[in-house]
């Protein structure tokens, strides 16, 4: 495990994880969170920002409902993601919406098997 895994690991104790390092049941996961800490480590958010974010992500779905079986961790993280994104680099949310509607056409539109592209 590299430190800086073992330092988003370590800062995030819910973090699905085995002795490698985080676990992922689906690619989008992985890609979710490689994205998140390229971001961070680019400067456009510090760890600890996620981290108050997604705490308060966590706390708001438990307070929803969500029984916290771990399966919808990565929900969670993907809309951290959308938000911090949304929050520190000035995309409007309408920017977002259009931008998750086209990929979502896209996903229709593409052949099983085949990469999704816009």
């Amino acid at each position: 495990m590299s430190n800086i895994t073992q330092h988003f690991c370590k800062n995030l104790p819910q973090l699905p994880t085995d002795e490698e390092g985080p676990v992922f049941a689906e690619p989008w996961q992985a890609q979710a969170f490689a994205l998140a800490v390229r971001l961070c480590d680019e400067g456009h958010f510090t760890w600890s920002e996620w981290v108050d974010m997604f705490s308060q992500e966590i706390k708001l779905a438990q307070a929803n409902g969500d029984p916290d079986l771990g399966n919808t961790y990565y929900n969670h993280w993907l809309n951290v993601l959308e938000k911090i994104v949304t929050k520190k680099n000035n995309i409007k949310s309408d920017e977002m919406s259009l931008r998750k509607e086209e990929w979502r056409n896209a996903y229709l539109r593409t052949p099983h098997g085949q990469p999704v592209e816009l």
